[in-house]
């Protein structure tokens, strides 16, 4: 058993008191029980909800910051080089301005591959701010946050523009391989790019968060909107991603919350493909907006997404409670 520290950040202190307290990583190879007495259940959901309000709030402040782009140099610049230096070439700075207490990777430690960040539905790059900072903190250099546009209508021409972006970040930065981190909808478009559009040779591990795998069945009205109708259960792109998938070679670990209203069923969050290396985490006590901001959940993608190779060939599930 091992022990998620909580930290503070400052944005939302009252989401930071709400959180407060140890959490734990229970590796298992079933997924444990979720029984309880009807009044600690709703007391849970009480709490949730709170929490999913205040997370509300906060991100509607900083939304208006994240509607534009993230600003990039040119693929070839020179990292460290002065402008205007020809015929030198090397690896693209792209790295994150590193906040005061970043954790330094262990000498001779290899450097980490880019971590893409992609937002849910209508929904933009903001939404990361925090988790963007803790993997800062703790050594992540490379760190770009994607946005697809509010009128995205189709999953698969998302996950093409993906790919396209992939390939630019990957010639911008000189690394072969990236990690991705999605959000709800993104995480479905980042599997689509990797299961459907051969994503696995760039894609080293993508981790979802509150991504409807199995379609959920939320939100009815909103089923005139194209793009929801694909997060249908029963959907063309759901049944798509139920196809074998022999050889791919992406690690996926899927964090679902079992207080996740959007989610429905909130199974349907899981990974459950007999072709695909994946890991599912069950979250206690957080909703689906609040999986982004959680520094619970943070600290464990963290671990995900810097796993060595013998953790990485593992399989099984496992809670952030």
């Amino acid at each position: 058993m091992k022990t998620l520290q909580t930290v503070p950040f400052l944005p939302f202190l009252l989401l930071h008191r709400l959180c407060a307290g140890a959490t734990t990583l229970l590796p298992s190879a079933r997924t444990p029980s979720t029984a309880s007495s009807p009044t600690r259940v709703s007391a849970a959901l009480l709490r949730a909800t709170a929490l999913e309000l205040v997370v509300l709030a906060g991100h509607a402040l900083l939304y208006p910051t994240g509607i534009t782009g993230e600003r990039h140099p040119a693929a070839g610049a020179a990292e460290g080089t002065t402008s205007g230096s020809p015929g030198q070439t090397g690896r693209a700075s792209t790295a994150t301005t590193a906040p005061a207490g970043t954790t330094a990777l262990p000498v001779g430690h290899p450097e980490r591959p880019p971590v893409v960040l992609l937002h849910g539905f209508i929904d933009n790059r903001s939404v990361f701010v925090l988790l963007r900072r803790s993997l800062a903190r703790h050594g992540w250099r490379h760190l770009e946050s994607l946005n697809h546009s509010p009128l995205t209508c189709d999953i698969r021409t998302a996950a093409e523009l993906l790919g396209r972006h992939v390939e630019e970040i990957c010639a911008r930065t000189g690394h072969r391989e990236i990690d991705i981190v999605g959000h709800s909808l993104g995480g479905l478009i980042a599997r689509y790019y990797v299961q459907r559009l051969g994503g696995d040779q760039r894609v080293r591990t993508l981790v979802t968060l509150g991504t409807p795998h199995g379609g959920t069945a939320v939100a009815p009205l909103a089923g005139a909107l194209p793009i929801v109708r694909q997060m249908r259960s029963g959907s063309a792109p759901i049944e798509e991603l139920r196809l074998p998938a022999p050889g791919c070679r992406t690690r996926f670990v899927s964090f679902w919350s079992e207080l996740d209203q959007v989610i429905v069923p909130v199974e349907a969050a899981r990974i459950d493909h007999p072709d695909l290396d994946a890991v599912n985490v069950r979250v206690s006590g957080v909703g689906h907006l609040a999986l982004p901001v959680h520094p619970s959940v943070a600290a464990a993608v963290r671990e995900a997404l810097d796993a060595d190779e013998a953790d990485r060939a593992s399989t099984g599930t496992a809670s952030v409670a």
